[in-house]
């Protein structure tokens, strides 16, 4: 599957990942649907992400 839809099955897969709460037969499927590097690029994206948040909750909490 191509175009927005793939990414953004990727974008859930990746954002489930980060929380650590995915069944195994819907990350199986996941996996079966979307290509590698829809997933790579949605990985990197929500590091980044990630860390921006992160740094965000520090200048929160420290100003």
């Amino acid at each position: 599957m191509n175009g927005p839809g793939a990414f953004l099955r990727s974008v859930r897969t990746v954002a489930w990942a980060f929380l650590g709460l995915r069944k195994r037969s819907g990350h199986d499927d996941d996996l079966s649907r979307i290509g590698p590097a829809h997933l790579i690029v949605a990985g990197i994206l929500g590091g980044v992400v990630f860390v921006l948040l992160l740094l965000l909750a520090v200048r929160l909490v420290a100003a």
